[in-house]
């Protein structure tokens, strides 16, 4: 049987967003007088949560400052959250086209909720998700399956017959954990991570990620 659901991952996955994460990370760490990243070293920082993020940018040693660094971060990405982030090229067609065909859609990431809603809801307007979520207290990040298999639950569609879609080893192990069948996407952050993680199939682009889908057999 076809895949009845897909699950999304947001940042690397339907949306380029690094810019702006990147952008707020430094200037949180400035305003605190650390050292700053370039933008690539985000690449290995984010996809473990806001918590993670902020570990792995403040130096060692300076973890007293942890909190006031998350608090700045994510005064500053309210603000600036879309100042450079946009959906990644043919992914908003290649939606439609999963809609149309009767796939239940979803979003799962590990980025605070509320800051996935408000992408979602700007930058994928028209797209019929069926649920959006990120990090919410008392749900365990990806790559625990807990969440991945409410929305399945939620949706009334067994896990084996979800997709999970993602551009990280977080996404691929989730949808291992979870019995999904995990497709990962080149254009994201860590690619080189996807096969080792138990990736399906990997898709270099978004028609190429709605072909595999469509062939899917879990």
């Amino acid at each position: 049987m076809p895949l009845r659901a897909v699950v999304f991952d947001l940042d690397g996955t339907l949306v380029n967003s690094l810019g702006d994460i990147a952008d707020a990370m430094n200037h949180a760490l400035a305003h605190h007088g650390l050292p700053v990243h370039p933008e690539s070293a985000y690449l290995r920082f984010v996809g473990e949560g806001v918590k993670e993020l902020v570990r792995k940018a403040v130096p060692a040693g300076r973890e007293d400052l942890h909190a006031a660094v998350l608090e700045t971060y994510r005064a500053h990405y309210d603000v600036h959250l879309f100042d450079r982030t946009a959906p990644y090229p043919g992914v908003t067609g290649m939606l439609a086209a999963l809609a149309g065909d009767g796939v239940r859609l979803a979003v799962l990431s590990n980025k605070s909720d509320g800051f996935v809603k408000r992408l979602v809801a700007r930058l994928l307007p028209d797209v019929p998700f069926s649920g959006v979520y990120g990090e919410r207290p008392g749900v365990p990040r990806k790559p625990d399956p807990t969440a991945a298999l409410g929305i399945a639950a939620e949706l009334g569609v067994a896990p084996a017959s979800c997709g999970f879609v993602g551009d990280t080893a977080v996404d691929m192990e989730t949808a291992r954990a979870a019995g999904m069948y995990g497709v990962g996407v080149t254009w994201g952050f860590r690619s080189e991570e996807l096969h080792a993680h138990g990736a399906r199939a990997v898709a270099t682009t978004a028609d190429e990620l709605l072909a595999a889908l469509r062939i899917a057999r879990p």
